[in-house]
C-alpha cells in the first residue's frame, strides 16, 4: 500500500525601544495533484479524485491561482487539470509562491504493500495440503472462519510465486490473467493475537492451501477503532486506513512536521499511527 493541524507562524514581537527581530522565512511545499474549480468553490487542490466527467474533489484551497495563466480542461461549468505547484502553507490554504505548471510525477510508481509471508519457508516451498480442493472458494471460506475466531489481527494472500515466473508481465493483463490468484500456489496469511496457532484446527477444517498464522500485537477491531478516532481528531485528514500486515494505521494528511507526528506518538502510542504528507516540504 507515498503540521496537519497547524503551521507554526513566527510573530515579531517589538519590545518597546527595541529593534525588530529577524523574520524567519516561511517553508514553501510542494506536490502534484489536481487543481479543480467548480460552482461551489474556486481553484482547489485534490488528493483524491472522483473518476467522473467532469472529474469531482475538493481540498484546501489555492490562493494566487489564475485559469488564465494555465491549460486545463472544463465542462459543465467545472475547470481542472494536473500541476506542480510549489507554495506556504498556513493551515488550511496554499498561496502560491511560483507559477504552477504541468504535473511532474503524473506515472510515478506507487510503493506496493509489504505481502511476504512472515512464517518461515517449509523444506520443499509452500504447498497445498490437498491440491485437489485449494480454490479460491476455500480460501474464502477460511478467511470468512478466521474473522470468526477471537483475536483475528488480519489477513492478506502472498504471490511471491510470481517473481519465479520468467514471462510473467504485471502489466499484461494476459500475463496476469494466466498466471495470478492461483490458489494452489498462494500462501494464505492469517494473524491473530494471542496464540494464532490454537486457530490451525479450525481454520485447517475449510482451508487446503498452503497457510502461515502469525501473531499480532493489536485486533482488526482495534485498529479500526484507532483509525476512526485519528480520524476525528487529526484535523486534515484526506484518507486513513487500517493497515492489517504492519498493525499500524495509515492517515493522509495535507502537510506533515516532525512536531505533529510526536504529537500523534504521544497520543496513540509510537508508531501506531504513521502521518503521511501530500504536501512536501521544498528542499532549500
Amino acid at each position: 500500500m507515498r503540521g496537519i493541524w497547524f503551521v507554526a507562524v513566527l510573530v515579531t514581537l517589538t519590545a518597546c525601544g527595541t529593534a525588530p527581530a529577524a523574520t524567519t522565512p516561511a517553508t514553501r511545499y510542494q506536490a502534484d495533484g489536481t487543481v479543480l474549480a467548480d460552482a461551489k468553490h474556486g481553484p482547489q487542490l485534490c488528493a483524491i479524485v472522483a473518476a467522473s466527467l467532469p472529474p469531482q474533489c475538493g481540498g484546501p484551497d489555492v490562493i494566487g491561482w489564475d485559469w488564465n495563466t494555465v491549460e486545463h480542461s472544463a465542462r459543465g461549468g467545472v475547470r481542472w487539470g494536473e500541476y506542480h505547484v510549489v507554495g506556504t502553507w498556513d493551515g488550511a490554504r496554499l498561496t502560491l509562491t511560483e507559477p504552477p505548471h504541468p504535473a511532474e510525477r503524473r506515472d510515478a510508481p506507487r510503493a506496493r504493500p509489504d505481502l511476504t509471508t512472515p512464517c518461515p519457508k517449509p523444506a520443499g516451498g509452500w504447498r497445498p495440503v490437498d491440491q485437489g480442493k485449494s480454490t479460491q472458494e476455500t480460501m474464502a471460506a477460511a478467511i470468512t472462519r478466521a474473522q470468526e475466531l477471537p483475536g483475528y489481527a488480519g489477513s492478506w494472500l502472498d504471490q511471491s510465486y510470481l517473481e519465479e515466473i520468467d514471462d510473467f508481465d504485471a502489466d499484461d493483463p494476459r500475463s496476469v490473467e494466466r498466471h495470478a490468484n492461483d490458489p494452489k500456489r498462494l500462501v494464505l496469511n492469517l494473524r491473530f493475537t494471542g496464540d494464532a496457532a490454537a486457530h490451525e484446527p479450525l481454520i485447517r477444517e475449510v482451508s487446503y492451501g498452503a497457510l502461515c498464522l502469525s501473531p499480532a500485537q493489536r485486533t482488526v477491531a482495534e485498529l479500526r477503532a484507532l483509525q476512526e478516532r485519528a480520524q476525528q481528531e487529526i484535523k486534515g485528514v484526506y484518507c486513513a486506513a487500517a493497515d492489517e500486515r504492519a498493525g499500524r494505521v495509515q492517515i493522509g494528511v495535507w502537510v506533515v512536521t516532525p512536531e505533529l507526528q510526536r504529537q500523534v506518538d504521544a497520543t496513540y502510542g509510537k508508531g501506531m499511527v504513521v502521518l503521511d504528507g501530500f504536501l512536501k516540504p521544498v528542499a532549500s
